[in-house]
């Protein structure tokens, strides 16, 4: 499935990213690691073995963002799932908390895009991640929710100017990863069971799960501008 491709994963060191690296692996392909923390990009990199390289990359700076594609010479897949963002109402958040979903996740996507595609396959793929709330927003994040609509919008108009590059938009809902762990165990609970009682499926996705959607998206040939929510139907409530 992945003979002789190379695939970017910026946020490959743990849940979703890692992952889809795990598979790009097992289909015979290479992977380029990008993340914040050095240790866990180590470890990362470790574990996947000879068919992994890594370098830190902070997407909240384009300068870090530039200086990591450099010595990448060709790539045929990029997902950027990393990013580090808050939210919260209107009227109790802080500025900078507010506009972190577009700092971060937005705007360090848009820029890996725009680095990567002077060296990309024109037979290859982008995925960018989104989220559920594009279509079915919290109550506690008007900005956070407009950032993941805004990314189904540029994986759209990307789609057209980059042709015959795909690129698509992955956009889960609630997901049991590692990211949890750090936080406090009833605010994990709180969170599952508030999603669960909305989703039709009742329960939160696994990072196994996503990782499937997003290997779709890179691998199959005939998708383009399309935007897949494994939300576990909460988006339809």
């Amino acid at each position: 499935m992945f003979e002789k491709k190379t695939a970017v994963i910026i946020g490959g060191t743990s849940g979703i990213g890692l992952e889809v690296a795990r598979r790009v692996v097992e289909g015979g392909g290479s992977v380029v690691l990008g993340g914040r923390n050095a240790g866990r990009l180590d470890a990362a990199v470790s574990e996947l073995g000879d068919a992994a390289t890594g370098a830190t990359v902070d997407v909240t700076d384009k300068e870090s963002i530039q200086a990591f594609f450099d010595p990448i010479e060709r790539l045929d897949h990029l997902f950027a799932p990393g990013s580090s963002y808050g939210r919260g109402r209107l009227l109790d958040i802080s500025d900078e908390l507010a506009e972190s979903p577009f700092r971060s996740k937005f705007w360090g996507q848009y820029y890996a895009v725009k680095n990567a595609v002077p060296k990309l396959s024109d037979i290859g793929s982008i995925v960018l991640m989104g989220g559920a709330y594009s279509v079915r927003p919290p109550l506690d994040g008007a900005a956070y929710a407009a950032c993941n609509g805004a990314l189904e919008s540029l994986g759209r108009a990307l789609a057209v100017e980059l042709s015959p590059i795909r690129v698509n938009v992955v956009a889960p809902g609630l997901v049991d990863s590692d990211l949890w762990t750090k936080l406090p165990t009833d605010v994990k609970e709180q969170n599952f069971a508030t999603y669960s009682a909305a989703a039709l499926m009742h329960r939160a996705g696994t990072v196994s799960e996503i990782a499937q959607s997003v290997v779709y998206l890179m691998t199959n040939t005939y998708t383009t501008g399309s935007v897949l929510y494994p939300d576990g139907g909460f988006a339809l409530r």
